[in-house]
């Protein structure tokens, strides 16, 4: 696949710092994020709707002091969990703040959604027959003992998002987590496992509201997370992190036939100054540009001891015979 050029800078020098990004004939951005007003853009672990001839980009609000679970083998740090954010655009360049789509409620400790709670890596897709958008995310308790999939819906794009409930798919775990909707329409739940040992993909049901007991266990005993899942040439294709807490490491991809399976895991995609560590940043989706015939590579860049300052990483992903490339963003420009 060729890059994506633009006439343009992406997003343009109003909406990036000039030194937060270098200045690509691709598409490609790294740093910090503004909206059309001019504020920073606040929307982590997220994904990309595309709707109506326009995107749509949820994600995690991360704002607040960051502290770190006690008692923890790895570096749990936490900011009360802030709901959902979305903003919206026509041509990836600039963004509008659209609101809260789902907002984390506070005092309320039995519920999944309370500040004290964990909200991770929000999906959205639309389903055709009911016309209601579907989001899934990641809910846990602040020390991941909890591990659950839940579900909010809404009639309107950008919310409110009124949510349901969570679930364990088939009985497991279910941590860093991805949502992908096929061609012929049928929408899969993609999920760290088994204390993040195995990755599964799970076939929801028609109204993408409940697990079926379709699915699938991959990358058995891989200790992979950060699932990001595409289509290319009839195949699929997903990138997944090593588990390493908030502290970058170096991709990989795996490809199948099927959506559920057999993967063949393949090397690293990430090519240039930086690749063994992703460039810094970690996996959380990969959008096929519309009309483009190219995909976007999005990551978060985690500050893990002020999740507030986290930004981001957007490059171009390539798919050549079969082969995904991911370059630097020095590369691109």
């Amino acid at each position: 696949m060729k890059h994506i050029f633009f006439s343009v800078i992406l997003f343009g020098a109003v909406f990036f710092k000039i030194d937060a990004f270098a200045q690509a004939s691709g598409l490609s951005a790294k740093g910090k994020l503004y909206d059309t007003d001019k504020s920073l853009i606040n929307a982590h672990g997220a994904g990309i709707l595309y709707y109506n001839s326009t995107y749509y980009l949820f994600g995690e609000i991360k704002k607040g002091k960051t502290w770190r679970v006690p008692k923890q083998s790895w570096e749990d740090y936490r900011v009360p969990a802030g709901g959902i954010s979305c903003y919206s655009s026509k041509d990836l360049r600039n963004w509008k703040y659209e609101g809260v789509a789902l907002a984390s409620v506070k005092g309320h400790p039995e519920s999944d959604i309370d500040t004290g709670k964990v909200i991770e890596r929000p999906k959205v897709i639309y389903n055709n027959k009911t016309r209601q958008f579907v989001m899934w995310m990641h809910v846990d308790a602040k020390d991941y003992s909890y591990s659950q999939s839940g579900v909010a819906v809404s009639k309107n794009p950008v919310g409110p998002y009124r949510y349901i409930g969570s679930v364990k798919p088939n009985g497991n775990m279910s941590r860093d987590m991805s949502l992908f909707k096929d061609n012929d329409g049928k929408a899969y739940l993609i999920y760290s496992s088994e204390q993040n040992n195995t990755m599964q993909i799970c076939l929801l049901s028609n109204d993408y509201l409940h697990p079926t007991k379709t699915y699938s266990r991959i990358l058995v005993n891989r200790r992979r997370e950060a699932p990001a899942l595409f289509k290319n040439g009839g195949k699929y294709y997903l990138i997944t992190s090593d588990c390493s807490g908030w502290s970058p490491n170096a991709a990989t991809y795996a490809v199948a036939d099927n959506i559920l399976g057999p993967y063949k895991e393949f090397g690293n995609p990430c090519k240039g100054p930086g690749a063994n560590s992703t460039f810094q940043s970690q996996s959380t989706y990969v959008l096929p540009v519309k009309g483009k015939n190219n995909y976007l590579f999005m990551a978060d860049r985690w500050n893990k001891i002020d999740l507030e300052k986290s930004d981001y990483l957007w490059l171009p992903l390539n798919v050549n015979n079969g082969k995904v490339e991911i370059k630097s963003i020095d590369a691109v420009n």
